[in-house]
């Protein structure tokens, strides 16, 4: 993937079983084996998955509501503005625990290697 522009408008929102992703993009970059990023609306209560860990990192910007989060152990709750890097091979998770829907970036990476063998 080479410079680009991604306009909000243009890309699909698509229903979850806990509120909707936008995926922005998935692409092996000039310096990266992958590089992800979507945008997960979140409605209230709800959380996308169990607490989880994987060898990827990844930054979560919180553009609108309250979320707690698992990060080194411990839960945090954070609101708009909001960033939260995951290191590689931490158990984390993030939850909902507003009234209105939370809605949050994630930026995700692969550095070089780090896919062979992982299916995506």
């Amino acid at each position: 993937m080479g410079s680009s522009v991604f306009d909000w408008k243009t890309i699909e929102e698509k229903p979850t079983k806990v509120g909707s992703v936008r995926k922005f993009f998935q692409e092996p970059t000039a310096t990266l084996d992958e590089l992800e990023c979507h945008v997960t609306m979140l409605n209230p209560g709800q959380t996308p998955h169990e607490p989880h860990k994987h060898p990827d990192e990844e930054l979560v910007i919180i553009k609108e509501g309250t979320v707690e989060v698992l990060n080194g152990g411990e839960l945090k709750q954070v609101g708009p503005g909001s960033v939260i890097f995951q290191a590689a091979n931490q158990l984390h998770s993030i939850k909902n625990i507003g009234q209105t829907p939370a809605i949050y970036h994630v930026v995700k990476w692969n550095s070089p290697g780090m896919l062979k063998g992982k299916s995506r």
